[in-house]
């Protein structure tokens, strides 16, 4: 069966209040990740060895294989995005407790965690992803990856969350203020909620 494109969990003006509008959710969602679903697709199509496989799997599989490049490129990327709209929150920006507590063991204090989390989105140059993780041994730290590459593909750990920083993703409301972009979904569309679900 073909991967489809998820609907969103909120109305597509429902962030505008909080720093993404509707055109930005709008191109971002049925433009730009419907063509990594569609060319997916196209590649499971022809490549038996893909048929029947998770996305999970197929993301893994294609990581790190230069015949697979164009393969985990949409793969991954559709597995991100699947990821970065649960990560956004019409109500974001408040951390429940469970999470609130590992984040000042692991940080020193919330604060520290957002300054770590918008050195690894801002520093990342180019197109690519900043996440919190938590690491195989139950630590929770603060990544980057470039392009569509995820905690996942490397096996670094469990996405909490993570934040979509290509250019696309803020062009349209922030121009070329990507740390105005990073804070913004820290204090406003960040849904914490997903964050602690994902943990262990």
């Amino acid at each position: 069966m073909p991967f489809e494109l998820p609907a969103l969990g909120y109305a597509a003006s429902a962030l505008a209040a909080r720093g993404m509008n509707q055109e930005t959710l709008e191109l971002h969602h049925d433009k730009h990740h419907q063509a990594y679903v569609t060319a997916l697709n196209g590649f499971v199509e022809k490549n038996a060895d893909l048929q029947g496989k998770t996305l999970e799997e197929i993301v893994v599989q294609s990581y790190g294989t230069d015949a697979l490049i164009p393969v985990f490129n949409q793969a991954s990327q559709h597995w991100n995005h699947v990821h970065f709209w649960n990560a956004l929150s019409p109500t974001g920006g408040g951390i429940p407790g469970k999470l609130e507590a590992k984040l000042v063991e692991t940080f020193g204090a919330v604060d520290e965690f957002k300054q770590a989390f918008k050195a690894a989105a801002v520093g990342q140059f180019g197109s690519g992803w900043a996440w919190l993780i938590q690491t195989p041994q139950g630590d929770l730290a603060v990544t980057r990856t470039p392009n569509g590459v995820n905690p996942l593909a490397t096996g670094e750990g469990t996405a909490l969350l993570g934040l979509d920083v290509w250019e696309h993703s803020y062009y349209v409301d922030f121009r070329n203020r990507r740390p105005d972009y990073v804070t913004n979904f820290l204090d406003n569309l960040a849904n914490y909620d997903f964050a602690e679900a994902n943990l262990d």
